[in-house]
C-alpha cells in the first residue's frame, strides 16, 4: 500500500468538507489513485498544511478570532483565503422545543446541554470550531468524532453552534438549524502555504468547495 497520498485535505469537523472531497475523487476518476481526507482540530489541521501532510486546510474564522487566528496562520507560513461568509445558527433536533423558534440566543438555550469539538488542552478560544465558544455553559459534553456530535445532540435534545450547513447532508440529517442572535459573522474558506501554487487537483476541490457552499447554503431553512 502506497503510504504517501497524491492529495490531501485536513478540515474541520463540517459535512461539506467530505461532500467536497467525494465530489472531487469521483470527478476525477482513475484506475489508481492515493489520496487522504483528514478530520483534525484546528491546531491539527494547521500543522498538517504546514508540514505538507495536506496541501489544503478547510477551516473557519469569525469576525471575534479573525486576528488571532490570521497571526497563528502567519507564524505558520500559512495564509487564509476566505470563499464565504455567514451567520452563525444554532443546530439542534427535530424535536427539540425550541426548534421552530424564528431565531433563538444562546439565553434560550442555557438549559440544554451545549455539545461541542473538543480541542487541545492548551488550545487558544479562537480555535473552537464553534462560534462564541467562550460563552459560559453550565452544560457541556466534549467530542471529536462529528457523527457522536449528531448522535449526542438528538439524544439528550442537546444543541451546538454551526454555519447550518449540514442539514439533508449525510449524518447532519438528523438535526435542523435556527438563526443565532449574535453580532459575530462567519468565514468559512481554506489554508494554504504562502507562496506556493495550488496544484490542479487541489484547485478542483477549492472549485468545488466554492461551489457546495453556495448550493448547500441554499438548503438552510
Amino acid at each position: 500500500m502506497n503510504n504517501k497520498a497524491d492529495f490531501a485535505v485536513s478540515g474541520q469537523h463540517y459535512l461539506f468538507n467530505v461532500q467536497t472531497f467525494a465530489h472531487t475523487v469521483l470527478a476525477l476518476g482513475g484506475d489508481e489513485f492515493s489520496y487522504a481526507f483528514r478530520d483534525r482540530t484546528t491546531r491539527g489541521v494547521i500543522e498538517d498544511v504546514a508540514s505538507g501532510a495536506s496541501e489544503l486546510g478547510v477551516i473557519y474564522q469569525t469576525s471575534a478570532t479573525a486576528d488571532e487566528i490570521n497571526a497563528a496562520l502567519d507564524e505558520a507560513g500559512l495564509e487564509f483565503v476566505e470563499l464565504s461568509e455567514s451567520a452563525p445558527r444554532v443546530a439542534l433536533p427535530a424535536s427539540h422545543p425550541m426548534v421552530n423558534a424564528k431565531s433563538l440566543s444562546l439565553e434560550d438555550m442555557a438549559d440544554y446541554p451545549y455539545i461541542y469539538f473538543e480541542q487541545e488542552p492548551d488550545a487558544p478560544l479562537a480555535f473552537y470550531e464553534e462560534a462564541l465558544s467562550g460563552t459560559p455553559r453550565a452544560k457541556t459534553i466534549a467530542t471529536t468524532d462529528r457523527a457522536s456530535l449528531s448522535e449526542l445532540i438528538v439524544a439528550i435534545n442537546g444543541y451546538t453552534v454551526t454555519s447550518g450547513i449540514l442539514v439533508g447532508i449525510s449524518d447532519g440529517s438528523a438535526l435542523t438549524t435556527v438563526p443565532l442572535e449574535t453580532d459575530v459573522t462567519l468565514h468559512l474558506g481554506y489554508i494554504v502555504r504562502k507562496g506556493e501554487e495550488v496544484s490542479e487537483i487541489g484547485q478542483r476541490f477549492v472549485d468545488t468547495l466554492s461551489k457546495n457552499l453556495v448550493k448547500y447554503s441554499k438548503l438552510l431553512p
